[in-house]
């Protein structure tokens, strides 16, 4: 059952005027409108989001009110359509692949009868619940602290944003309406079915609901390719179109090279150099016409989902009318302190793009937005530091990175060096049976300091933090070596791509350093 509480939760007074205000009278015979009466909040949020609700959380703790505006669902993409229904799918269809490919002989293959319908329903279920749980009730207990507003929202002038036939203005603004999935100019594309990330998500038409027999992925990242193992492994024939020569160019070459074999082992069809031309209907399949290495081919599937990348949601809500740049890619320009080019608007989350070195992510997002909540309400002087964000890709094995690259630290001037290493030589991998993956570890020549840290392997995303804190405080080699491990773990890779900085890691015994 679903957390009850005010969407708009005014004030009696403000409650009062507006009703009174509201409608129209007559007046010499004529219907004269009389406009909204504004109401006012400390902060005024675009979107609801994780940025947008770490911001109104934190003005509520500074005493101040907040008001939150939402075109589609509560919470925003992560919840609703993006981190928590992908993962729930994707270790469903991880059980379903491993039930029928076990690792460990004297175990017999499974298969697993998948009922994708009752899968989604049960992942709309999770969403429900931590959409309840996290976002509306969180609402509700602030009380008058914290208000949503529904409907599309966008500036009228530098003070106040309208939000359909509202009008709310504040002392402070901050801008978190987030990205969405991009349309890339292919010819046709408008006139066939297509799917994006959206399918992920609950209570939309956009939703999926039948598991498609085959299905053509537009693009290689992040997205297509979670999305293209999940479907590949519920049963799915895939094929991923990537544009580039190679799968995640501002990874570790080795890490896409790696993640890449993987997953054609899996029976993937994953084509690199591939420039979709135009795509068609015909009959009950789409039909993509693409250049694969100079060569026209064409791809026939059930379904065709455009995994090209996200771009933020900074177009119609009124930017020019507020004066607040942005750069060529739509993208909020902000400084260290997330102030766009208006002293009292502010930007945090996807739509600030790379600025201050950020990255489109939810835990970033929610971090910078009780920054900028902050500094807009506390008077404080806070700069963002986006030096260390750990990332993963909920792939099989996973991949995770943090810091630098070797490519990345040879132009910021360092003397590198680099140690790559099979998962094979991780005790904890050999005793699981799942020797897949790398480890990379950078670092620089003449100091030790790590610089940067890239893995595939099994559960990797519990990993990494280690390597984020290290980064963080300027660990060295030594400090990795010096540190006891739990035995065995897939932690202990850190540990072993560090003892290469002396000795062979290959003829050691187990724990020895």
């Amino acid at each position: 059952m679903s957390t009850p509480y005010n969407w708009t939760r005014p004030t009696p007074s403000v409650a009062k005027t507006r009703d009174r205000l509201a409608g129209a009278r007559k007046q010499r015979g004529a219907l004269v409108t009389v406009p909204p009466q504004p109401e006012h909040y400390d902060l005024v949020i675009l979107g609801s989001g994780s940025t947008a609700f770490a911001a109104a959380l934190r003005a509520a703790e500074l005493g101040k009110t907040a008001v939150m505006t939402e075109e589609r669902t509560l919470g925003g993409t992560c919840v609703n359509r993006g981190c928590l229904p992908s993962k729930n799918l994707i270790e469903a269809a991880r059980l379903v692949w491993e039930a029928a490919h076990p690792r460990y002989p004297g175990l017999g293959a499974a298969q697993v009868a998948v009922d994708f319908r009752a899968l989604v329903q049960q992942k709309d279920t999770v969403v429900h619940e931590y959409r309840d749980r996290k976002y509306a009730s969180i609402v509700a207990e602030r009380g008058a602290a914290i208000t949503v507003v529904t409907g599309h929202a966008a500036f009228v002038d530098p003070r106040t944003v309208r939000v359909d036939g509202r009008l709310l203005t504040g002392d402070q603004f901050l801008i978190a309406t987030g990205s969405r999935p991009v349309l890339p100019p292919i010819e046709g594309l408008d006139r066939v079915p297509y799917l994006t990330s959206d399918l992920l998500t609950a209570d939309e038409p956009q939703e999926l609901f039948e598991l498609p027999s085959s299905l053509v992925i537009v693009g290689g990242g992040y997205i297509a390719l979670e999305l293209g193992q999940m479907f590949r492994r519920f049963g799915s024939e895939v094929t991923i179109l990537e544009r580039g020569p190679a799968l995640l160019r501002d990874h570790e070459p080795v890490v896409g090279e790696t993640l890449a074999a993987l997953l054609r082992a899996e029976g993937i069809d994953l084509r690199t150099n591939a420039r979709v031309r135009r795509v068609r209907q015909e009959q009950d399949e789409v039909v993509v016409t693409a250049t694969v290495a100079g060569d026209e081919v064409e791809l026939r599937a059930a379904r065709l989902l455009v995994a090209t990348g996200r771009l933020p949601n900074t177009d119609g809500i009124g930017l020019e009318q507020a004066g607040v740049a942005r750069d060529e890619q739509g993208f909020v320009v902000v400084d260290e302190e997330l102030r766009t080019s208006v002293p009292w608007i502010w930007a945090a989350g996807d739509v600030i793009g790379r600025h201050t070195g950020s990255q489109m992510a939810t835990p970033v997002g929610a971090h910078d937005g009780a920054i900028a909540a902050e500094n807009a309400l506390g008077g404080r002087r806070r700069r963002v530091d986006h030096r260390v964000i750990p990332r993963t890709i909920f792939t099989d094995p996973q991949v995770a990175t943090v810091g630098l690259t070797e490519a990345e630290a040879l132009r910021r001037g360092h003397r590198c060096w680099c140690a790559t290493l099979p998962v094979s030589l991780v005790p904890r991998a050999g005793a699981v049976r799942d020797p897949r993956g790398v480890v990379k570890m950078v670092a620089d020549a003449d100091t030790n300091r790590v610089l940067g840290v890239s893995l595939v392997m099994r559960d990797v995303g519990e990993v990494i933090h280690e390597a984020a804190m290290a980064l963080r405080f300027a660990a060295t080699v030594d400090d990795f070596i010096d540190l006891v491990h739990v035995y065995p773990t897939m932690a202990e890779a850190l540990k072993l791509a560090a003892i290469a900085r002396y000795k062979d890691p290959a003829k050691l015994s187990c724990c020895a350093e």
